[in-house]
């Protein structure tokens, strides 16, 4: 099979889980307070959003890379793809979770653990496919690369596994450090040296 079926059903996915994350930003109900003041108490609907946003994004362009290095695709990697999406798909969920208790003050703990495990849920499913399609199915590969080359790409793509086990790990201590290490993950794969390659 070759991969347009493939990047057609994943870029409708993420399109969905992109524009779903949109639906936690509401507008503040007229008189309920100052506007600026009932806009500013919202920041952690924001934040997340802007976090996430990004992160789906990065996923897109990065999955696009990886995908494209193939002249076909087979059952295993057809699998894996499902799998990447559906911690791709729950992402809207665990930022609305995350944004919603972060407003609350109790609960912010565990919502903040959830929103960090299913963005490392997603650093690892996209790492196997990538480690897959460049070392396990390299015979399938458009143009050959050079097993040092197909290292470095790995290698970068896998370099938010411990930031992100790191930020869920640290939502009992803190779950504005959770955020904060979830957007800065974003911001660098968003740079080009922390481009998947």
């Amino acid at each position: 099979m070759n991969t347009n079926r493939l990047e057609s059903f994943s870029d409708g996915v993420l399109a969905v889980a992109i524009t779903l994350l949109v639906l936690d930003i509401v507008v503040p109900k007229p008189g309920s307070g100052p506007l600026a003041h009932e806009l500013g108490t919202r920041w952690p609907s924001y934040a997340a959003y802007v976090t996430s946003f990004l992160t789906i994004g990065i996923i897109w362009i990065n999955h696009h890379a990886m995908i494209s290095r193939l002249r076909g695709v087979d059952r295993v990697i057809l699998m894996l793809n499902l799998v990447l999406l559906m911690t791709v798909g729950v992402i809207p969920f665990a930022t609305s979770l995350m944004a919603t208790y972060l407003k609350l003050g109790h609960g912010q703990t565990l919502a903040a653990g959830i929103y960090g495990g299913v963005l490392l849920a997603m650093s690892i499913s996209f790492s196997v496919m990538n480690w897959h399609i460049l070392f396990r199915k390299h015979h399938m590969l458009g143009e050959r690369i050079e097993h040092e080359r197909r290292r470095l790409i790995l290698r970068r793509s896998i370099r938010g596994l411990l930031p992100y086990a790191v930020a869920t790990g640290l939502a009992p201590v803190s779950p504005y450090l959770t955020l904060a290490i979830c957007a800065a993950i974003a911001v660098y794969y968003a740079l080009p040296l922390g481009s998947g390659g």
